[in-house]
């Protein structure tokens, strides 16, 4: 099998030429995310986590979690999390019911940074709201499609996506959603859910 990367094959298959087209996004990605971290004296992972922290529910921000989250260890993620300790940008606070796990808060300081890098990726945005509606919904279709296969794969782990959901159905070629008892359009499918419960 040839690689989307020789020029070849990416010149006369389309496969080939959206693989490299994700793989130059995944580096405009990259070059903000490092950008933004150096402004900081943070590393990418530690911006990624505060952003991560600012935007989820208390369960979800445990080191555990984190380390799936983020396909990382748990020593990696303790590691980022010590430094973030050391800078005050984030505090622990431990559970009345396992003294040993804890929940990882943002600090004031810590809010205020997590909400500025959390637009880092306006860079990106900006091109995206200039294409027409249609476009738009079939670049998430699409997309959605990928992730799903790819979280399927086991490449990618914890997604909190409709189609992983148990409250996500489709029937007839149409999206509902049995938690908000509706219908739902392309445009409104989730990537991230905060009442998302996975499937048994």
């Amino acid at each position: 099998m040839k690689s989307p990367f020789d020029l070849n094959q990416q010149n006369t298959k389309i496969e080939s030429k959206i693989v490299v087209a994700l793989e130059r996004i995944s580096e405009a990605f990259r070059v903000l995310l490092w950008s933004e971290s150096k402004e900081n004296s943070l590393s990418p992972i530690q911006i990624q986590l505060l952003i991560f922290l600012l935007f989820h529910s208390e369960e979800k921000c445990k080191v555990s979690y984190l380390a799936e989250e983020f396909n990382m260890t748990k020593a990696t993620i303790s590691d980022s999390v010590r430094v973030l300790l050391k800078k005050e940008l984030v505090q622990k606070f431990h559970t009345p019911s396992d003294t040993r796990s804890y929940i990882i808060g943002l600090t004031d300081q810590g809010k205020q940074m997590a909400e500025k890098s959390a637009n880092f990726t306006l860079n990106i945005e900006q091109p995206l709201s200039s294409l027409p509606e249609d476009q738009k919904k079939n670049i998430l279709a699409g997309l959605l499609k990928v992730i799903y296969q790819l979280n399927k794969a086991g490449v990618i782990t914890i997604q909190r996506m409709c189609f992983t959901c148990s409250y996500y159905k489709r029937e007839n070629d149409e999206h509902f959603c049995k938690l908000l008892q509706s219908k739902l359009a392309s445009k409104e499918l989730r990537i991230d859910c905060p009442e998302h419960e996975f499937k048994s």
